[in-house]
Formats: structure tokens, sequence, C-alpha cells
């Protein structure tokens, strides 16, 4: 996850990651606090996920990388947008990883 952390960093040009150091902090913040927060973000939010179709979670994730910005020195994201976007692609690339290491 970390890897995917710093391509992103590298590419998108509202996100900026520091080191490889960063990164990983940033990995290990945002792995603790969806196994934590999210679950219970989710469930509050759950009449508004209804009425979106579950777009909402959109809006949870890229809260979660702001708050993650705010929290960890190294990351920083320029805006909601950035942070939205920096959360679907992290989540396909991950996906795509699992894939791809999958043990067998």
């Amino acid at each position: 996850m970390a890897l995917s952390i710093m391509i992103l960093g590298y590419y998108l040009p509202g996100i900026t990651i520091n080191g490889f150091w960063s990164a990983l902090w940033v990995a290990l913040f945002l792995g603790i606090v969806n196994t934590i927060i999210k679950p219970v973000l989710v469930f509050i939010t759950l009449p508004i996920n209804i009425l979106t179709l579950g777009l909402f979670t959109f809006v949870i994730n890229a809260s979660l990388v702001m708050l993650a910005s705010s929290v960890i020195k190294g990351f920083q994201v320029q805006g909601f947008l950035y942070a939205v976007l920096f959360s679907v692609i992290l989540s396909i690339i991950n996906f795509l990883l699992n894939l791809l290491f999958k043990a067998r």
C-alpha cells in the first residue's frame, strides 16, 4: 500500500508525499482508520448511503484521506476532489495488487 501511495503522490498533482517513510505512515494510518473508524462512520451515515446508493462512501473515504493529511507530516492533499480521486485510485491499485499477489 505504501508503494501505491508513493506512485499516486508522484502522478497526482494535488498530492504531495515527502518520502517513503511518509507513505509508510500514511498506509499504516489509513489501515488503522479504515479498520476502526470507517465502519462506525458507515453505520452512522447508513440512511444517507442508502439514499445515494452507496456513493456517500466516497465522501467518507475522502474525509479519512483528508484526516490523514492533517495528521501526518509529509503528506499533503490540496483539496477534497484530490482526496476523492486519491482514495478511488488507491482502492483500484490495491485491488489489482491483491489479485496479482494473492496467495494460492
